[in-house]
């Protein structure tokens, strides 16, 4: 793979946010994010700084962004890990039972759809949440929509196996998020 996997630097939140945009303009983007193009265009630089630096002060989540960088400096890819920690509520109103990572945001420009792209950062993003000692992450979980046989096929390919769970998916409850994990190694 010609490209480099690597965490986001703080002062890259505008290729953040560029990234980010570009992604909620995507076909995809209906079954493959929980926020709109609308939404996120409307966030404020904080948001932003907040998102590249790994920490939302609002949510009090921590998290570490990856992306995959082209030999010409462009961005082709990304994926975020957040840490949730046992005991707090989750995004879905249930409560976190054990420490987890829960990859968000994953996005690979069409033209890198079906190579290395993504299995290199979901690989990266697995080795940071595995090297995490403080929580100790049990899992790593995602949630992919049920429209997206396309990412739920990537991603059993990466190693993650349907848990059972749904959810119902925000704006639309008679659609489901389905939840996919795998287990520290």
């Amino acid at each position: 793979m010609d490209h480099v996997i690597r965490a986001v630097r703080p002062d890259e939140w505008p290729r953040t946010r560029e990234l980010r945009l570009d992604a909620l303009r995507d076909p995809a983007a209906p079954v493959a994010f929980l926020e709109t193009y609308e939404a996120a265009v409307a966030y404020p630089d904080t948001v932003w700084q907040e998102r590249a630096a790994g920490f939302s002060a609002r949510q009090g989540i921590r998290s570490l962004e990856f992306v995959a960088e082209a030999p010409d400096g462009r961005w082709s890819g990304s994926v975020a890990v957040l840490v949730e920690e046992a005991g707090r509520e989750d995004f879905f109103g249930g409560t976190v039972e054990r420490a987890q990572g829960h990859l968000v945001g994953v996005f690979v420009r069409p033209e890198h759809r079906g190579g290395l792209v993504i299995g290199g950062l979901v690989a990266a993003a697995l080795d940071w949440a595995w090297a995490l000692e403080d929580p100790r992450l049990a899992r790593v979980r995602l949630h992919v929509h049920e429209g997206n046989p396309r990412a739920a096929a990537a991603y059993r390919k990466l190693g993650f196996v349907p848990t059972g769970v749904t959810v119902p998916m925000a704006g639309d409850p008679s659609a489901k998020e389905l939840e996919c994990a795998i287990a520290r190694p």
